[in-house]
């Protein structure tokens, strides 16, 4: 008798998690592209986030396209300590962490680019090193979204990284960043539905331009 095949189980989103600092001066720079995914995703799904002293974050609950209950939070912790906020509603809802997608900015990539992946390391990013820590554990997905790095990257000092990260989006880029942001919509909603490992397929390997636009 041939042995039955296992499938991998899929992995579902249950809790959405957009990294970024609170503060009016952080609203609209590179490094709170996640907040303004997570702000999309509640538009798209009418789904309102409210500040939730308990998880330290904006939190929000809902239906998402596909019918499973899906949470939505933007940690209100600074970026360094994004993992707290995370860790109060997963310990709250008893979620295991490869139930978390994290979505942040990523020099790394160019603008317009989105990378999503089932685990990984930090890759020097702050945010996830909180999150990481605090899940104790770095098998979760991750949506990363290009923001480029700073013109003469190659001899760039940590200032200029630092400004460039918290600078904010020119006219042309803003307009390309919205298209993104669309498209980001469309990969989580796809997790959703099929699985964050099918999902990857089409998230990785599209390049956003302006002339969709």
């Amino acid at each position: 008798m041939t042995e039955a095949v296992t499938q991998p189980a899929l992995v579902i989103p249950q809790l959405i998690v957009g990294l970024g600092n609170p503060e009016p001066k952080y609203d609209q720079t590179r490094h709170n592209i996640g907040f303004a995914a997570l702000d999309a995703l509640s538009r798209s799904w009418k789904m309102p986030l409210a500040e939730n002293r308990k998880f330290q974050g904006e939190y929000g609950e809902g239906m998402a396209p596909g019918g499973g209950k899906v949470r939505l939070l933007k940690p209100l912790t600074y970026m360094n300590r994004s993992g707290q906020s995370i860790q109060a509603v997963t310990s709250w809802y008893k979620l295991p962490a490869e139930s978390v997608l994290v979505i942040y900015d990523d020099m790394d990539l160019p603008l317009g680019k989105t990378r999503l992946r089932l685990s990984g390391s930090a890759g020097g990013h702050n945010g996830m090193k909180s999150t990481i820590a605090h899940l104790s554990s770095q098998d979760f997905p991750r949506l990363r979204i290009g923001i480029g790095k700073p013109k003469g990257a190659a001899n760039s000092d940590d200032s200029e990284t630092v400004s460039h990260v918290l600078g904010r989006f020119s006219g042309a880029e803003t307009k390309l960043m919205s298209l993104v942001l669309q498209f980001v919509v469309e990969c989580v909603e796809l997790s959703l539905k099929q699985g964050v490992e099918k999902a990857m397929n089409r998230c990785n390997s599209r390049t956003v331009d302006t002339s969709e636009a």
